[in-house]
C-alpha cells in the first residue's frame, strides 16, 4: 500500500527539559525537533545512547509531557484515550507478569482493550502461532528465555490490531529466524497501511525495512529523509548483469577506461548474498529434512486478523460504546473454570490450615511461658518462707 500524506505523528519544535528538586534545568533531552511520520510508513528513529530517542518515544506515548513545542498523534494530543487505544508498544525491555502463562498474558492485554472473549481467544491463538509459541503457550512467562519473552512481547503489542506500532529494539535477543519473522510481520503491517515507528541499533534491520529515517544526536535531528536518498553514492555507478565471459569483461573495462580519468577505479566482482539469507537457507534445508528441534518454531504465517482489513482500531473504538452481549461459554470452558475455582478453594483451605497451626503453636508458646512464670513465683515464695 502506498504511503499516505496523512500525518500520524506531527512534532514541531518539540522540546523536553528535565528539572531537579529546586526546578533548576538539569538536562535538555530533546532540543526543538521536527518530525512528520505519515500513515503507512515504516519510520526509523536512530541515534546513539543518550541522544533523546527514548524521551521522544515516551512523549509520543503520552508518558512524558513536552516542555515546549507541539506534538500530535493521529490528530490528537498523545494522552487522548482514543489515541492510546490505537497504539501498540513493544518496549526495549520486556516487562511481563512472570506468573502468567503466555496465553493468559495475551488474554489479559486483550481484556484491557475490551475485546470480546471469542475475539480475544481467536487473536491469542493466531498470535501464539505467528510468534512460534503455541507449544509453550501454557508455560509461565517467567520461565521464558529472552528471545521467547521478546516474541510474546511483540504479540501483546499487536493484540489490539493498532494503527500505530512503536517497536523499540524488536529483534533484540532473537535468533536470525526470529529476526526475519519480525521483519515479515512489519512488512505485512506496512502493506495494510499501518504505521510503524522503529527504534533499533541494528542498522541492517533499519536498512531493510524503513522508508524514512531520522538520526538524532544531542537531542537534535542531525539528518532525516528517505533512506534510499541518504545512502545513495552519487559519484559512483554500479552495473549488475548475468555472468559475462572474460573477453566481454575486457571490452567493457576498455570502454569504461576511456570515459573516466582514473582507470584504477574500475572494479569487477560478483554479487554476494547476505549472511542472514545464507543462514536462513541452511535452516530451511534442515527443516525440509525433518530435523527435530526443541526451540521456538513458527510456520512463517502472519496472524489472520493482522492481514484482514475488517478489524481496525476504529472498529474497536466503536465496540467500546456498545454494551457487550453475554457469550455462551462452551462446556469444556466451564469445566476448566470449575477446575480453576476448585484449585483456588484448595489453596484457600491450605492457607487456613497453616494459619490455624501457627495460632496453635503461638498458644503453646504462650502456655509454656506462663508455666515458667508460675514456677518462678513458687520458688520465690519458698525462699521468702
Amino acid at each position: 500500500m502506498a504511503v499516505s500524506n496523512e500525518p500520524i505523528i506531527q512534532a514541531t519544535e518539540l522540546q523536553k527539559t528535565f528539572f531537579d528538586f529546586w526546578h533548576r534545568p538539569k538536562a535538555q533531552a530533546v532540543r526543538g525537533i521536527d518530525l512528520k511520520i505519515c500513515k503507512g510508513q515504516v519510520f526509523g528513529l536512530l541515534g546513539p545512547n543518550g541522544s533523546g530517542k527514548s524521551t521522544t518515544v515516551k512523549m509520543i506515548l503520552g508518558l512524558l509531557s513536552p516542555s515546549a513545542g507541539s506534538l500530535k498523534v493521529m490528530g490528537q494530543k498523545p494522552r487522548h484515550v482514543n489515541t492510546k487505544m490505537q497504539i501498540g508498544y513493544l518496549p526495549e525491555e520486556t516487562y511481563l507478569y512472570k506468573y502468567l502463562t503466555a496465553r493468559e498474558t495475551l488474554e489479559f492485554y486483550g481484556s484491557l482493550f475490551k475485546l470480546s472473549k471469542q475475539q480475544c481467544r481467536k487473536r491469542t491463538n493466531e498470535l501464539l502461532e505467528m510468534v512460534g509459541l503455541s507449544d509453550a503457550a501454557n508455560r509461565y512467562v517467567g520461565e521464558y528465555s529472552k528471545g521467547m519473552a521478546r516474541r510474546i512481547g511483540l504479540a501483546q503489542a499487536l493484540i489490539n490490531d493498532p494503527e500505530l506500532i512503536i517497536l523499540d529494539e524488536p529483534t533484540s535477543g532473537l535468533d536470525p529466524i526470529g529476526c526475519r519473522e519480525v521483519k515479515d510481520i512489519i512488512q505485512t503491517l506496512r502493506n495494510r497501511g499501518k504505521t510503524v515507528l522503529l527504534c533499533s541499533h541494528l542498522l541492517a534491520d533499519v536498512e531493510d525495512l524503513c522508508d524514512e529515517v531520522a538520526i538524532m544526536y544531542g537531542g537534535k535531528v542531525r539528518a532525516s529523509g528517505e533512506l534510499k536518498d541518504l545512502l545513495r553514492v552519487h559519484n559512483q555507478t554500479r552495473i549488475v548483469t548475468d555472468h559475462l565471459s572474460e573477453s566481454t569483461l575486457d571490452q567493457i573495462k576498455a570502454l569504461i577506461q576511456k570515459e573516466i580519468e582514473s582507470p584504477d577505479l574500475v572494479q569487477v566482482d560478483h554479487p554476494a548474498v547476505t549472511l542472514e539469507d545464507y543462514f536462513l537457507k541452511i535452516v530451511r534445508e534442515a527443516r525440509n529434512d525433518n530435523q527435530s528441534t526443541y526451540g521456538a518454531q513458527s510456520n512463517g504465517q502472519i496472524a489472520k486478523f493482522l492481514k484482514s482489513e475488517e478489524s481496525t482500531g476504529h472498529a474497536i473504538l466503536e465496540k467500546l460504546h456498545k454494551p457487550e452481549k453475554e457469550e455462551v461459554v462452551e462446556e469444556s470452558e466451564q469445566q476448566t473454570e470449575n477446575v480453576d475455582v476448585q484449585r483456588l478453594e484448595n489453596l484457600q483451605t491450605n492457607e487456613n490450615v497453616e494459619t490455624t497451626v501457627k495460632v496453635q503453636e503461638d498458644q503453646n508458646k504462650e502456655m509454656t511461658i506462663e508455666e515458667k512464670k508460675n514456677k518462678s513465683d513458687e520458688i520465690s515464695n519458698l525462699l521468702k518462707k
